[in-house]
């Protein structure tokens, strides 16, 4: 099994080869393709066939929808997770706009009160001489 191959598009694969074989005479039990299967299946899915209860008496139905399901809840949850990034890079744009906004009214405010002393102060002096 490749890394990027989707236990759908194995399974696919492996039952095609197998029915091949069954139609040139050979007698293949589903026991046998469960053995390959969970030989050659992607070290991703150990987790999963370690929870699965007696290997030697799973049906290959049984098989399947396990690690079928295993795939779609890490599919899953990926989705979500590149969701809540997007979400948080959204916020945080938002946030550290605004960030920006309060720092530019500071500043600009800060120079508009810094200027104010400065005339003042300026004018107290000019007053002082006259």
């Amino acid at each position: 099994m490749e890394e990027s191959e989707s236990i759908k598009e194995y399974s696919d694969r492996l039952l095609s080869i197998a029915n091949k074989v069954r139609l040139l005479g050979s007698l293949l039990k589903d026991s046998r393709i469960v053995e390959k299967l969970l030989v050659t299946v992607s070290e991703r899915f150990e987790a999963t066939i370690t929870t699965l209860e007696d290997l030697s008496k799973i049906s290959l139905a049984e098989l399947l929808n396990a690690l079928q399901a295993q795939e779609q809840r890490k599919a899953m949850r990926q989705d979500r997770a590149i969701e809540g990034a997007l979400t948080a890079k959204h916020e945080g744009g938002w946030r550290n706009k605004g960030s920006k906004m309060i720092k530019q009214n500071q500043q600009e405010n800060g120079e508009a009160i810094n200027l104010g002393m400065k005339q003042s102060f300026v004018e107290t002096k000019v007053n002082n001489k006259m």
